[in-house]
């Protein structure tokens, strides 16, 4: 009785051991599990922190970046904006400035090209504004003067050419008599004329003596292409011219006669002819 008393007691007190030990295993695990459900909870809540920090971030960037965009619109709108006023500003004064120079050139008396680069277009523009112009100077320079028979055409046609009184032509190697035709045909009151250095024939001294009966002085220097006869028709028919220049053309020695017979007072250059320019004219029979 006895044993079976003491086994009783060791059965309990095993079952009891056992229990308090199984008991004390669950209390670690659930102790185990609470930690980890406290860490998921504060992992998540970090994760949370983490995107609601990026979401933050992307939404400061999307507004700098809409910001930025704004600013260079409005800095493109007031350029824009600039660039009308100050455009119409600059055009307000380049028509001031376009009235003012017309109006100078209106006035003016003596044009001179020479030493400028001019062509056709350009130089017409300039004549048809000069409404009182008297004298033109577009002379050959060392840069060149590009003017054609195209070019004399388009002066022909300016007002103030009937009121030209001295025009020079010197060196105006790409003219021919078409255009000096033109131009001389138009200029009724020229007094002086230069047409030296180009390549003219007796065509146009013909239209000269026609259409310039006020010639008092005409530079034929280095023409080579007029003739006796062309420099004899000039001096007839312009009773008023009181000089010529023919150095350098081919005339003969009885063609200087000729012209001081027509004009005894006529001065003819240079005076290295070896005749006299100014003999005793022939005295006339007496009826």
């Amino acid at each position: 009785m006895e044993k079976e008393r003491g086994r009783s007691w060791g059965r309990i007190i095993f079952f009891a051991e056992h229990h308090h030990h199984h008991h004390r295993q669950i209390h670690h695990h659930n102790h185990h599990d609470q930690h980890d459900l406290v860490r998921g909870k504060r992992e998540g809540e970090d994760v949370g922190e983490g995107s609601s920090s990026l979401q933050n971030i992307t939404t400061i960037i999307i507004a700098i970046f809409i910001i930025i965009i704004i600013m260079i619109s409005m800095i493109l709108f007031v350029e824009k904006e600039m660039g009308k006023v100050l455009g119409r500003k600059a055009s307000a004064v380049c028509r001031k400035w376009r009235k003012g120079a017309r109006r100078s050139l209106a006035r003016r008396e003596r044009l001179s090209f020479t030493g400028y680069r001019m062509d056709d277009q350009s130089t017409a523009r300039l004549v048809s504004c000069a409404y009182s112009l008297r004298e033109l100077d577009i002379s050959r320079s060392c840069w060149g003067c590009q003017i054609t028979d195209n070019g004399l055409y388009n002066i022909s046609l300016a007002k103030c050419i009937s009121k030209l009184t001295s025009l020079s032509l010197w060196g105006m190697s790409g003219i021919t008599d078409d255009g000096v035709i033109q131009l001389v045909t138009k200029a009724r009151s020229l007094r002086h004329l230069n047409v030296g250095g180009t390549f003219i024939t007796d065509r146009s001294l013909s239209a000269i003596a026609a259409n310039c009966p006020h010639l008092k002085a005409i530079v034929l220097w280095c023409c080579r292409h007029v003739t006796e006869e062309g420099v004899v028709k000039v001096v007839r028919e312009c009773r008023e011219l009181e000089s010529v220049n023919v150095w350098g053309v081919r005339l003969p020695r009885n063609c200087i006669v000729a012209l001081l017979a027509i004009s005894p007072a006529l001065q003819i250059k240079p005076v290295s002819l070896g005749i006299t320019l100014h003999p005793t004219p022939p005295s006339l029979p007496v009826a």
